[in-house]
């Protein structure tokens, strides 16, 4: 048996029929060639952006929902109706939540946390399970070709979409406040209002025509898609979240033009005209704003290119100077150590005791002064890749106990007691570069203690868990902060008051550790529990088979 049909002839191409008023076919086609048109222009210009794809999803979801209602208001088959109405509410409460994404990704640069997904799975649920049911579509009018909507269509989505703008203006409360500059704030800001005020309209439109089967008055919300769009593009340019072309910026604005005269020339109801020349209007404008930023960002991306080719060449120089400074510096270094050493060590002769004094003395600041040359150049081969690495297995334990007891003197001048915890019945064989592991990680870490450290014992602990060798060196010094916590390991990075305890700090003692430590296929940390409560650092190596 053959459905019957609503009276008004079949459509043609799925979308055109007598039924459909002229205002319905410009707010959906416009509607629909705005958001793919804007749509592909992003992402295209930066397939791999989370943000490029979500906004993709986004206006390809409100596209498909726009198509689907033309095909409502066009066709004559009861069964076309019932199927395209449950496709269209499951559409529109799904481009709510890609726009919930959508701004959570610009504003966090990250996803959702799982309890969040989770809520978000679960507010759809109903809607999924009962499309296709009396819960979402009761029955259909035949003599108007319109479904009896349940209390899913009618209510529980509109309360989906409330949640959603609710969560979007609560998470633009919360967090635009929170960013650092503001100028970023005011981008989060547009796009954070012309994204609610579409979604508004959007909902405004779909509620009025549940509740009072008048379904002109949504019409009138679709004008705001092109608005909508320009205004995340413009955003998301200005957040620079791809590199947009001049000329294909130029070309969106253009086809958007074009598309609206041509509806202007076309249509022959006043009211019409009104509507597509303030639409068109208002692109030309956002256009305008558009291009303005791009080009804006062109020239400065070109100044900063520009930029860094030139600092480029100054690095390289300096690079070298550094090279030849450090060289030469470490060369005279290197030669006052042998004078002052043989001195001492009676090479000249016996010598008076205040002589000796100061060559002591004098050998130490040498001695700190070689080290801190080492440091500078290691930190820059590193830096440059150009550095390598005699591995071979040694004796991790013994590297640390006569690294330690040479670092004893130090310590006792302080008054500090360095106290070993080494099982003797374990084998410690590493395989690794000895004399860096020596000298920029086990010296590094014990020094680092002496000199943070104004009173009490250091710590030195080794030990053997199956595959891996674990170090630490705990003190009960200055601590570390959660703000220096952020700068340790990194080049040249200082706490806030570690200068004040240690002047000859160059900041890079921690940051060549690491690097050695990641080279070798091992870790290493920092605990504290903060500033005056000391720090334990902790490396971990995996253990050599000899």
């Amino acid at each position: 048996m053959e459905l019957p049909l609503c009276p008004w002839e079949a459509p043609s191409y799925l979308i055109f029929s007598s039924n459909v008023p002229n205002l319905v076919h410009y707010s959906h086609v416009i509607a629909i060639l705005a958001a793919l048109v804007i749509g592909l222009y992003i992402f295209f210009n930066a397939p791999k952006s989370p943000v490029a794809r979500l906004f993709l999803l986004l206006v390809s979801f409100f596209s498909i929902w726009a198509l689907l209602d033309l095909v409502l208001w066009a066709t004559n088959r009861l069964d076309v109706v019932m199927f395209s109405w449950s496709l269209q509410i499951l559409f529109e409460p799904l481009t709510y939540g890609v726009a919930f994404y959508l701004f959570y990704f610009f504003l966090h640069r990250k996803w959702p946390s799982y309890r969040t997904n989770l809520l978000i799975f679960l507010l759809f649920l109903p809607i999924i399970s009962l499309l296709y049911s009396t819960f979402n579509l009761e029955s259909i009018y035949v003599s108007t070709c319109e479904a009896a909507e349940g209390f899913i269509a009618k209510y529980y989505t509109h309360i989906t979409h409330a949640v959603l703008i609710v969560s979007i203006a609560f998470m633009a409360a919360r967090q635009i406040p929170r960013i650092e500059t503001r100028r970023e704030r005011f981008i989060a800001i547009f796009f954070g209002v012309g994204l609610v005020t579409f979604l508004m309209a959007f909902s405004s439109g779909t509620i009025i025509g549940s509740l009072t089967d008048d379904w002109i008055p949504s019409q009138y919300g679709l004008f705001g898609m092109p608005i909508f769009a320009g205004l995340m593009a413009y955003s998301i340019v200005q957040f620079r979240a791809f590199n947009a072309k001049i000329l294909a910026a130029q070309a969106l604005i253009v086809s958007l033009a074009i598309a609206v005269v041509s509806l202007i020339a076309l249509q022959s109801i006043g009211n019409v005209r009104i509507v597509a020349a303030l639409t068109f209007l208002l692109v030309c404008a956002l256009g305008y704003l558009l291009i303005k930023s791009v080009k804006k960002e062109i020239s400065q991306r070109e100044l900063i290119q520009e930029q860094e080719k030139e600092l480029e060449v100054v690095n390289k120089q300096q690079e070298n100077l550094l090279h030849f400074m450090s060289h030469e510096v470490k060369g005279y270094l290197a030669k006052s150590e042998a004078g002052f050493a043989s001195i001492i060590e009676g090479d000249y002769g016996a010598i008076p005791e205040r002589l000796k004094g100061m060559a002591t003395a004098a050998l130490a600041d040498v001695r700190k002064g070689v080290r801190t040359v080492i440091e500078i150049l290691d930190a820059s081969n590193l830096k440059k890749g150009t550095i390598s690495y005699k591995k071979q297995a040694f004796d991790f334990r013994k590297a640390v106990i006569e690294v330690a007891r040479h670092l004893e003197l130090a310590a006792r001048e302080k008054g500090l007691a360095i106290q070993m915890a080494i099982a003797e019945n374990d084998v410690y064989a590493l395989n690794g570069d000895e004399e860096k592991i020596r000298q920029h990680l086990i010296r590094n870490l014990i020094d680092n203690a002496i000199k943070y450290t104004p009173a009490d014992t250091i710590k030195i602990d080794l030990v053997r868990k199956g595959p891996v060798l674990r170090f630490s060196v705990e003190d009960h010094g200055v601590g570390i902060t959660p703000e220096d916590m952020q700068l340790l390991f990194t080049e040249g990075g200082h706490g806030k008051d570690s200068i004040k305890v240690n002047v000859h700090s160059t900041g890079y003692g921690l940051f060549i550790a690491k690097e050695i430590v990641d080279a070798h296929g091992g870790k290493i940390w920092a605990e504290s529990e903060g500033e005056g409560k000391g720090a334990r650092f902790i490396v971990e190596f995996p253990a050599s088979l000899a």
